[in-house]
């Protein structure tokens, strides 16, 4: 991807729909000191730019009933093109994996697992560990959640 500049009022732009992304263009205009229709082509240009890539709603993992949050740590049986493919697909296809990452260091790959419960973290490493050949795995539970944020650090730009 290229490197795409950005002025202040991009970035407030975009902070302001990293905040609330139903915010509505006249009132994003009004903050950042634009008309609507200027406002609206800077954002059309973002979205095509890449930079917004969808619109969501964030809901409340508590709520639902998602008290636990586990960290699994897995290292690869193989490192080959095949096997990568292969455990790529298999750990992407869980719901409960809700964030996925090939690492460096001692471990090769870190997913983020949302369950209810230690019974359903029980069920969902049981179908980890059966459909593909790992070569080490463990997990760590979060005990409390300090941070969290789906806001992008738009100031290291």
């Amino acid at each position: 991807m290229k490197n795409i500049t950005l002025d202040s009022v991009d970035k407030e732009i975009l902070s302001l729909l990293q905040a609330d992304s139903d915010i509505a263009i006249q009132d994003i205009a009004e903050k950042v000191g634009l008309t609507a229709t200027p406002c609206w082509r800077r954002i059309q240009r973002l979205q095509e730019q890449g930079l917004i890539q969808r619109r969501v709603a964030l809901l409340d993992a508590q709520s639902l009933g998602l008290n636990l949050t586990v960290f699994v740590q897995v290292k690869a049986a193989r490192h080959d093109d095949k096997w990568l493919t292969q455990f790529a697909e298999h750990c992407s296809a869980f719901e409960e994996v809700v964030e996925f990452y090939r690492m460096s260091g001692e471990y090769d790959y870190l997913l983020k697992v949302m369950v209810a419960d230690m019974q359903r973290f029980d069920h969902f490493y049981k179908r980890l560990i059966k459909g593909v050949n790992l070569g080490d795995v463990t997990s760590s539970f979060a005990m409390e959640q300090i941070k969290y944020t789906t806001s992008l650090p738009l100031n290291q730009m």
